[in-house]
């Protein structure tokens, strides 16, 4: 499906939305319908023979296991002592915000302390999924970028004393369709051609247009059953008929801005989550803005709880 133009899109502004959900009961009732459509189910063993109950935080009963559960029960929101509206509407400031939303900026907005907004925004992020086509066709660009502070700039006892240029940042690759404009990013140890090879094996069907610059990494991949087509940006040129990545390096420039100008840092072990983020972000900006939401609500049912530990001891 090709991108829907921005005047096609219906737009939800944050007042309209809050409006929607202006009590506890109407944003748990969202969230159920969404999760079980009508059919409640109990997550423990799956059984439908339930039954509302008076727990204080688990609403209903399952007959057949005989154990108490919620809408939470199951998901990323398990456990959580936020409220249903709040998490509201941090789904809605994360997922239509382009630029990103600062945990500070987050926790201010919906009301919490900064580290509750830090981990409520990486439980968001774990529910996303690249949601891209599993195979690109036709024409993709593919391009390498390298995100982190300069070397020079870094305390002394952080420098990794290797060389300069992109010594000690991330390198990340971004395959992005040209038609459907959607985007898959990687954060990977080396751009070395075994590497970038395995990604476009991966990420785009065979007989698939790649365009490229002139890194060497990228020659060879016609032996895998690719069109490779080479821009020499070291020459000055950019554009040859289709050949060119502008599409991809656009993504290079807005991941860019929202990493040094609302993130500010981010740290090398998270570093794919919030590229997932901002990936997400980018494919869903087609829908309507309520489908963008529920894109995202959608992750935060379909997966397991973590917790605060997993995250922080996360690699």
């Amino acid at each position: 499906m090709g991108q829907k133009p921005k005047s096609k899109r219906e737009r939800v502004s944050l007042y309209e939305f809050m409006e929607r959900f202006d009590t506890e009961e109407k944003a748990m009732a969202y969230l159920e319908e969404r999760r079980w459509h009508g059919q409640r189910s109990c997550p423990h063993c799956g059984s439908v023979e339930t039954s509302v109950s008076s727990h204080k935080k688990m609403p209903y009963w399952c007959k057949g296991c005989r154990k108490y559960f919620s809408v939470r029960t199951g998901t990323l929101m398990e456990g959580s002592h936020i409220k249903y509206r709040k998490w509201m509407m941090a789904v809605y400031l994360m997922s239509t915000f382009l630029k990103g939303v600062s945990s500070t900026k987050l926790g201010n907005d919906i009301g919490v302390q900064q580290k509750s907004a830090w981990f409520l925004a990486h439980r968001i992020r774990q529910g996303w999924v690249n949601n891209a086509s599993q195979f690109f066709g036709q024409v993709v660009e593919i391009d390498e970028a390298y995100l982190g502070g300069l070397e020079r700039n870094k305390h002394k006892d952080k420098k990794t004393k290797k060389g300069r240029g992109p010594v000690g940042k991330e390198a990340v690759i971004a395959v992005k369709d040209r038609k459907d404009k959607k985007v898959k990013a990687l954060r990977v140890e080396s751009t070395d051609a075994q590497t970038l090879h395995w990604i476009i094996i991966d990420t785009v069907a065979k007989g698939t247009t790649v365009c490229t610059d002139e890194h060497r990494s990228y020659s060879g991949i016609e032996k895998h059953g690719f069109k490779h087509e080479t821009v020499y940006h070291s020459i000055g040129e950019y554009v040859r008929g289709e050949a060119h990545t502008n599409g991809v390096e656009s993504f290079w420039a807005l991941l860019k801005r929202r990493y040094y100008g609302i993130y500010h840092r981010m740290s090398a072990k998270h570093l794919q989550k919030y590229i997932d983020e901002f990936s997400n972000c980018i494919n869903v900006r087609q829908l309507d803005m309520m489908d963008q939401i529920n894109a995202t609500i959608a992750g935060l049912i379909g997966t397991k709880r973590i917790s605060y530990r997993e995250v922080v001891s996360q690699l």
